[in-house]
């Protein structure tokens, strides 16, 4: 996926899809493959499978704030 832009779209009230080529490491700096083209990180702080998003914040009633209203 060289030359693609990264592009990170905050879902209300869900996860940060992430679409480009990035690069994620565990907290011990572990490279963690990227398997897909568009990823979902966690934006709830819940989820199981951090970074990645596992739903939670369905489950959770995770509300994020109205965009313009920072």
């Amino acid at each position: 996926m060289p030359d693609v832009p990264v592009q990170i779209v905050a879902c209300p009230n869900g996860p940060l899809l992430v679409r480009g080529e990035i690069e994620i490491r565990t907290p011990d700096g572990a490279r963690v493959p990227q398997r897909r083209r568009t990823v979902a990180l966690c934006r709830c702080g819940k989820s199981t499978i951090k970074p990645f998003c596992d739903g939670t914040h369905k489950a959770i009633g995770f509300v994020t704030e109205p965009e313009g209203d920072a």
